[in-house]
């Protein structure tokens, strides 16, 4: 009796175990990769990648929709890629999107590659980044047209893809739709969502860490994560157009802080909006001549409110203020670019302000004095003893030491002139009664 018990026991714990593995299905994670390739993002995916693998993940789905970015974040991001401990599927997602310039590396860098329908790769030219970077010699372009052929070469031999087309992309700027791509053999795969995605690949044979592995994709279940406040903030400053904005905020609160000391909060907001600034511009193609412009707009503005040009310093100060922010970034990528229904606006909106809190100083300037010596000066009294170079005048309720170098009769009224320590200089106000 007790033998049958056992192995009554042994059955149900062998069927619980059955049904157990049989619940356990593969998981792929999946997280996006949208807009203009930075640096904070480059660490967003290598995050991932690591947490992916430690969370025991079958595979990490990248849904990509990129118009391309910074070379340094897209070799950055390919290298997380190329080393990845688990299968990493690249996925140009939803029909409309398209892997751009260094989505193209990104895409061929992964283990799988795939599209939607109705998306495009392509145009992978290099083009110069950094600070003064944009307009290079025939020589050192090449140079850098070389290196990104030959890198993306090398990627595409790795995972077997066609190393013709990307070096196409490359010298050319050839862009395909997803259906070409499959056909040239530059992607894997061609899958309208992420559940066709995994179907499709299911036992496909790929290359991890060395390794050959079986991407198990049939029954797998996704968990779809977003990118952090954190990671989505250094993302958001990185975008050219954010960049900029914080710049001219930036400025514009620091230049009404030295417009009008004590003010505080402008000065504290225009520094945090000037460090968060230069963090973007840091990663950008800036124009050395765009920076130079855009600050001696400010120069121009300051010394308006100190030289009396009628105008022409702030005239001066709008247009090297928009020639500066026309071509801030010197880069023929689109996507590194300020938009112009963002530029336009902008540069409106900051020579308005300049121009308001111009006006603002010159007219506090100009107001009359209501307190203070300066409050004094062309103030009326009246003369209370005849003033031969000194005598008594009468001011605002007040006996005061009066000096003049004509002589005022008693009683005459007077204007003052200048005020010398605790004595007024003044002089007769002749024909008025």
């Amino acid at each position: 009796m007790m033998k049958k018990i056992v192995l009554l026991l042994l059955c149900l714990a062998a069927a619980a175990g059955a049904v157990q593995a049989a619940e356990k299905k593969p998981l792929f994670q999946v997280i996006k990769l949208e807009g203009v390739i930075t640096s904070p993002q480059a660490k967003y995916v290598a995050e991932n990648v690591e947490e992916a693998a430690q969370a025991g993940a079958e595979g990490l789905i990248i849904l990509l929709d990129t118009p391309g970015g910074l070379d340094d974040a897209m070799r950055d991001i390919a290298k997380s890629l190329l080393n990845a401990p688990l299968p990493v599927i690249v996925y140009v997602y939803p029909s409309g999107a398209r892997a751009a310039s260094a989505g193209v590396i990104i895409a061929q860098a992964a283990h799988v590659a795939a599209m939607a329908p109705g998306t495009n790769i392509g145009a992978a030219h290099p083009v110069a980044i950094g600070i003064g970077g944009g307009q290079m010699d025939k020589t050192m372009s090449r140079k850098i047209e070389n290196d990104a052929a030959a890198y993306a070469r090398s990627i595409a031999r790795t995972r077997g893809r066609s190393e013709e087309w990307v070096e196409k992309a490359v010298r050319k700027s050839e862009s395909i739709t997803a259906d070409e791509a499959l056909r040239l053999r530059v992607i894997d795969v061609v899958a309208p969502d992420i559940d066709s995605l995994l179907a499709a690949i299911d036992q496909k044979e790929v290359t991890v860490a060395g390794k050959k592995k079986k991407i198990a994709g049939a029954g797998a279940v996704t968990s779809a994560k977003k990118m952090g406040t954190r990671q989505g903030i250094l993302a958001a400053i990185s975008n050219p157009n954010i960049a900029y904005l914080l710049l001219l905020i930036g400025l514009a609160g620091l230049y009404f802080e030295f417009s009008t000391p004590g003010a505080i909060l402008p000065g504290v907001i225009g520094g945090i909006a000037l460090l968060l600034a230069f963090f973007g511009l840091a990663t950008l193609p800036v124009s050395y001549t765009g920076v130079l412009l855009i600050l001696f707009s400010i120069v121009l503005f300051i010394a308006e409110i100190k030289i009396m040009s009628h105008g022409m310093l702030t005239v001066g100060g709008v247009i090297s203020l928009a020639l500066g922010s026309f071509i801030l970034f010197d880069t023929p990528e689109p996507a590194l670019r300020i938009s112009l229904q963002v530029l336009i606006p902008a540069v409106l909106a900051a020579s308005l302000f300049f121009i308001v809190v111009i006006g603002m100083a010159v007219k506090a300037q100009m107001r009359k004095h209501f307190s203070g010596t300066e409050s004094m000066i062309e103030g009326r009294g009246e003369a209370r003893t005849d003033i031969d170079k000194e005598g008594k005048v009468f001011y605002q309720g007040e006996y005061w030491t009066a000096l003049s170098d004509e002589f005022i009769p008693r009683g005459a009224k007077v204007k003052i002139k200048k005020v010398d320590g605790l004595k007024l200089i003044v002089e007769e106000i002749k024909n008025e009664k």
